[in-house]
């Protein structure tokens, strides 16, 4: 009997001759092949993990979603602050303005505020994760809001973060 590996072939008098542990790293590296074929087959299409093409609109749209996390502990008492976030059926791009609400699939951007003050900024960048450096010590929260191309919210999607910024991390800004 004679088997194709790779590009050659092996006799089966060659595999007689190989050594226990030699076949037995080759049949761990098929069974491994195998799962990770597997695994392969198993994985979301583009679609369920990107969403809808751009090149066609999209008839009764679901409603735009806004998921934000907690802020990252990595550097939080330092005053780093890293808040992940990610939206469904809607794209985040540098859109704006009334005709860009007649868009399919529709567009949009995050409004951010910190602290109640009375300013905020939009994000269109896409960026999975608000970057806030500085914080000082004490309570903060971070008011994040999905709104459309036009800056009008879209109705109850909006998130407040509440953390705390301790100070006692070893790089702690002056």
């Amino acid at each position: 009997m004679n088997t194709t590996y790779g590009h050659e072939l092996i006799t089966t008098t060659a595999v007689r001759r190989m050594a226990p542990r030699t076949i037995a790293l080759a049949r761990a590296g098929m069974v491994a092949a195998g799962i990770l074929f597997t695994g392969f087959s198993l994985a979301q299409s583009a679609k369920e993990t990107r969403g809808a093409t751009p090149y066609l609109a999209i008839e009764n749209e679901p409603p735009a979603k806004l998921i934000v996390d907690p802020p990252l502990p990595d550097l939080l008492a330092q005053g780093i602050v890293w808040i992940q976030w990610r939206v469904e059926d809607v794209n985040i791009v540098p859109v704006f303005g009334k005709a860009a609400l007649n868009v399919s699939p529709r567009v949009g951007h995050l409004h951010i505020r910190v602290d109640d003050l009375p300013w905020l900024w939009a994000d269109a960048g896409n960026v999975n994760t608000i970057d806030l450096a500085g914080m000082p010590p004490g309570p903060h929260k971070v008011w994040i809001e999905l709104a459309d191309a036009n800056h009008q919210g879209f109705p109850g999607q909006s998130k407040t973060v509440t953390f705390t910024v301790s100070g006692n991390g070893p790089h702690e800004h002056q």
